[in-house]
């Protein structure tokens, strides 16, 4: 806001040159032939100049039948998706560097390119990977209880498919790298715009074979990530490896086209569903076919599976369904690699189970809410292992919704529904969507997914200096959403102090304790856990500095107003730590040092599980299918809130992006693979325009499994709205017996929609009064 942040953009070292990629123009194609003309040989970098320096990183996973795809630094012999790198350019400036990249020739034998779902599991596909027998990166599947027995019972079953297209992440910065290879102290620094600088300085030193002390990672400030910026990237490993060949730093910053089709994208998902109920609403069975679209290769440490995992085990949502049957795709496809992105497959599970719900409910003459509350874990079930084996810690579901249908004005809107004539061309709906939101994972949830690598620790390390302020130092990495307010909060209120009197260290690992990075929902309960913890220690100790100087019990003394308060005095924190740190021999039987390093891991490694319920008000126009928003309600339970104002910017800011979700955001791809969304001309974004007033209401059931109770918050807004949204447009036509089960859902889509499910005389009527 006051424009003093420095982002890889903006920063300035002596004798730093710039590098242009060249990236692939073919979607799938042999590369024939590169060439380069003898001027520019020096400036130009290609796979077999490389390959020396630095080796192609493979995402491995556990799960069985799992088929690896090593993932080029630089396009070798063959070239995937549009944008994959194939070679780089190196000048004095950006300009002068695709000046040269723009004199490199890629001469590419143009293959068969493999798009969509059906064109991966086509029989006789063209394969991404030759070595491959299909296109298939991997099947999962599972059966808990008998689905068959449930839909013998059931009275009501319906089977729906529903789609997620392909998204962008598009945070504000886009990616960018420096390297710089520092030769009077034999140090390999690496500048990104990484939310996991410390992942990124080990797979650095792994890919070049250098030892990691040698090997800094700094990500200065940041203008988002939301999950695009948590895996290794082959311009990070290319740009570290060169760096350690020339005498000079060089930086790479990503444009807005390379952010469209180099980046690792999202969604992408198709789910058949087939479920089951009885005459009075319970929920009997579902039945899950999922398939993602993962693109040409598998990222790190994330693999092509991480969606389809996440989706079978997020789709059972919040309810107590007794039997459960799915099946998980992962499909290699010549469209860019996917990778995580705010709420990683549960937009898509709750799309598909949320409207699940309410076509169950439609078919039974209930109300949808109704038909929520009905079959929702209940307070008094807590903790619940979900038919998904994911254990709910804490909360009281079924309440949420009856809040929100009260914030929302459930039977105003419905009077209104009813009021209007039925000549009106605009219809009004309301919609819900629910969920529940796995947050801060321990390791067991990483490895039951089939990460090889499990995630779930987080280092704090804190200090009091000589003047009796502090300097905290996390492996975390704010990219935007105020950590280090929530951490400085932690520390401020064990010692009594106001927060500006701690400095948050951050995204430099050389100076942090190793940390896995902002992600997953998961930082302020791995890292404030990590920060409690050191502030407990480092309190201790200073209340036994304090008993030796005020020469009293230590059990009589508190923190309070800055000082160490007993009964007969008082010592301010700058003269403790000035006694102790100038004349430690004052201070007789205290061992040395004001800084105290400690690591967090929940005692219980399930997660604590977020969830809310979202509803959402639309008008649907007849004549255009276009959807505008009237209202918008959330009433959300992520346990203790430590800062409200962080939590609610968090919400907004989730649901902004889930509105984009269900009504603008879709990268299309053509038969050949290349994508026609690369630009903001294309690819449209939710604006001031789009989202309407948003009100929130707060719940708070604190987590038995961690500390302060907290539960994460940074995704939960993103995943329900085009559930919600696209109830509320079911609800808005159910009069014509429309669903729009595809997002986004545009005017196009909609319109369409209501005419295929409309009389012929009806959709006569519409069009003859539309001309």
């Amino acid at each position: 806001m006051a424009g003093r942040g420095c982002f890889v953009a903006d920063m300035r070292l002596p004798g730093l040159r710039e590098i242009a990629f060249v990236r692939s123009q073919a979607a799938h194609g042999r590369i024939r032939a590169i060439s380069v003309p003898e001027t520019d040989r020096e400036a130009v970098w290609t796979a077999e100049r490389l390959a020396p320096f630095a080796e192609p990183l493979t995402a491995t996973s556990t799960l069985e039948g799992f088929r690896e795809a090593p993932l080029p630094n630089l396009a070798l012999g063959k070239v995937r998706y549009v944008g994959e790198p194939v070679a780089l350019a190196i000048a004095d400036s950006r300009a002068e560097a695709e000046d040269v990249a723009g004199r490199i020739r890629v001469d590419l034998e143009a293959l068969p390119a493999v798009v969509g779902f059906d064109a991966a599991l086509a029989p006789g596909a063209p394969r991404v990977h030759e070595d491959w027998p299909d296109n298939v990166f991997a099947t999962t599947s599972g059966e808990v209880g008998d689905v068959d027995a449930a839909a013998r019972e059931a009275a009501v079953a319906i089977t729906r498919e529903y789609t997620m297209n392909r998204q962008a992440v598009v945070p504000l910065e886009t990616r960018g790298v420096i390297a710089h290879y520092n030769r009077s102290a034999d140090e390999l620094v690496v500048w990104s715009s990484t939310q996991t600088p410390h992942m990124i300085r080990d797979m650095i030193a792994l890919q070049l074979g250098m030892q990691a002390r040698r090997v800094r990672v700094i990500a200065p400030d940041m203008g988002g990530g939301f999950g695009s910026k948590c895996s290794v990237y082959p311009e990070e490993i290319a740009l570290a490896a060169i760096a350690t060949q020339v005498d000079h730093p060089v930086r790479w910053v990503e444009d807005r086209w390379e952010a469209q089709v180099a980046s690792t994208q999202a969604r992408d998902h198709r789910h058949r569903i087939t479920a089951y109920a009885a005459a009075d609403g319970t929920l009997l069975g579902v039945d899950a076919d999922i398939v993602v679209n993962s693109g040409a290769y598998s990222v790190h440490p994330w693999t092509a599976t991480m969606d389809a995992t996440m989706a079978s085990a997020m789709i059972p949502g919040p309810y107590r369904l007794p039997n459960y049957r799915f099946r998980t795709r992962s499909l290699a496809s010549n469209k860019t690699p996917s990778g995580p992105y705010r709420g990683v497959a549960r937009p898509s599970a709750a799309f598909s189970i949320e409207r699940t719900i309410d076509e169950l409910a439609h078919a039974l003459g209930m109300e949808p809410y109704e038909m929520r509350v009905k079959n929702m874990v209940r307070s008094e079930d807590m903790p619940f292992t979900s038919v998904a084996n994911k254990v709910y810690d804490s909360g009281d579901y079924p309440e949420a919704v009856r809040r929100a249908t009260a914030l929302i004005g459930h039977d105003t809107w419905r009077a209104r529904q009813q009021a209007l004539p039925t000549t009106a061309r605009r219809r009004i709906g309301v919609g819900y969507a629910s969920f529940t939101e796995q947050t801060a994972h321990g390791c067991i949830e990483w490895a039951a997914r089939g990460l090889a690598v499990t995630i779930g620790t987080e280092g704090a390390r804190l200090a009091m200096d000589a003047t009796g302020s502090f300097v905290l130092s996390v492996g975390i990495k704010s990219h935007g959403q105020g950590l280090e307010t929530t951490l400085s909060q932690v520390v401020s209120e064990t010692f009594d102090v106001e927060p500006d009197r701690v400095t948050v260290l951050h995204g430099d690992t050389a100076l942090t304790p190793r940390g896995d990075g902002t992600f997953a929902s998961r930082s302020m309960v791995m890292s404030g856990g990590a920060t409690h913890r050191a502030a407990q220690a480092l309190a201790e100790k200073v209340l036994r500095i304090g008993a030796v100087l005020l020469d009293e019990p230590v059990e009589d003394l508190t923190l309070s107003d800055h000082a160490v308060v007993g009964k007969k005095g008082s010592v301010g924190y700058a003269r403790l730590a000035k006694e102790f740190l100038f004349t430690p021999d004052h201070v007789p039987g205290v061992e040395a040092g004001l800084e105290v390093t400690c690591h967090y891991r929940p005692d219980v490694q399930t997660g604590a599980f977020t969830y809310a319920t979202q509803a959402a008000v639309v008008e649907v126009d007849l004549d255009t299918g276009y959807v505008r928003l009237l209202d918008y309600a959330v009433v959300e339970d992520c346990g203790t809130v430590v800062n409200p104002l962080i939590v609610d910017g968090q919400i907004l800011g989730g649901i902004a992006q889930g509105i984009g979700n269900a009504l603008l955001e879709e990268i299309v791809h053509d038969a050949d693979g290349q994508p026609k969304a690369t630009s903001f001309l294309d690819y449209l974004l939710p604006g001031a325009t789009e989202v309407p007033r948003i009100r929130i209401e707060h719940m708070s059931t604190p987590s038995p499994h961690t500390t302060f109770g907290v539960k994460g918050a940074g995704e939960g807004g993103a995943i329900p709205p085009p559930a919600a949204i696209a109830n509320a447009i079911r609800d808005a036509l159910r009069e014509f017996g429309t669903e729009v089960n595809e997002t986004p859902m545009t005017p196009e889509r909609v319109w369409t929609a209501l005419q295929a499910s409309r009389p012929a005389a009806e959709a006569g009527a519409i069009q003859e009064a539309v001309r």
